[in-house]
């Protein structure tokens, strides 16, 4: 199945700078319901980093949802803006805090970063004819 929702979460490396902007501050709540019983974590965004604890206090965005949603969020499975738009997922507060969920939670299994894909497509082109050029360490382009 993969990692859990609160796997995930307990495991967040809070030190780490997370690509986010500068000025972004504000908190974020996540409600991980599960058979009546709901699990709150609550992320504090400063400078760039991701203090997580557990509280069930008011955020400045609320983040609902059933756990299986959260588990696939944090597997890749499923992006957030699909969950949203099949109202799998639910927010209230500052939506534009929304974007830290997104950069804390991973992309696709398998999903490369433009850039790399940018370098493997002109190795390819400056390449001599005849000779493939290999783009990653794994050989492939």
């Amino acid at each position: 199945m993969g990692t859990t929702a609160t796997s995930y979460l307990e495991h967040l490396d809070a030190g780490r700078p997370f690509d986010l902007p500068e000025a972004m501050t504000g908190t974020l709540r996540l409600d991980l319901r599960d058979d009546g019983y709901t699990e709150h974590w609550y992320l504090t965004v400063a400078d760039q980093h991701i203090r997580v604890s557990r509280s069930a206090d008011d955020a400045d965005l609320v983040v609902r949802a059933p756990r299986a949603v959260f588990d696939e969020l944090v597997n890749g499975a499923l992006p957030p803006g699909t969950a949203l738009l099949r109202n799998e997922l639910t927010l209230r507060g500052d939506m534009r805090l929304l974007l830290v969920l997104r950069r804390v939670l991973p992309g696709p299994r398998g999903a490369r970063h433009p850039r790399e894909l940018g370098r493997a497509a002109l190795a390819r082109r400056s390449a001599p004819a005849g000779r493939a050029a290999t783009g990653g360490p794994d050989g492939r382009p």
